[in-house]
C-alpha cells in the first residue's frame, strides 16, 4: 500500500512540473515512475555484483532489508531526473510580452 502511495506522489509531482512548463503531462508522470523502477533495478544489479565478488555479505532472503536498501537509490534517480528536467525546461521558457500596452508607440522606443 505504501508503495502505491509513493508511486502516486512521484507521478503527481512530475505531472505538476510538466503542467507548469506546458509539457506532455502523462508522458512525464509515467516516465518518472519508470525512472524510479530503473533506479531500484540497477540497485539490485549492483548488489548482485557486490555479493558475487564477495565484497559484502547481504541476506537475500530478507526482502524488507533489500527494499530499504534500494528505496533511496530509486528516489535519488527520480530526484536527479526531476532536477534535470526542471533545468532544461527553465532554459526553454518563452516569456510572453504584453503587447497591448505597446499599441500606438513608435517602434524605436
Amino acid at each position: 500500500m505504501l508503495g502505491i502511495l509513493l508511486i502516486y506522489f512521484i507521478g503527481k509531482r512530475f505531472y505538476d512540473l510538466s503542467e507548469e512548463y506546458k509539457q506532455n503531462k502523462w508522458l512525464y508522470a509515467i516516465l518518472s515512475i519508470v525512472v524510479y523502477y530503473v533506479g531500484i533495478f540497477s540497485t539490485g544489479i549492483i548488489l548482485g555484483i557486490i555479493i558475487s565478488l564477495g565484497i559484502m555479505d547481504i541476506d537475500l532472503e530478507n526482502s524488507l532489508m533489500i527494499s530499504l536498501i534500494s528505496l533511496p537509490f530509486g528516489l535519488g534517480a527520480v530526484y536527479l531526473f526531476y532536477i534535470l528536467l526542471e533545468k532544461k525546461w527553465k532554459k526553454t521558457v518563452v516569456v510572453v510580452k504584453d503587447e497591448i500596452q505597446d499599441i500606438g508607440k513608435n517602434i524605436d522606443e
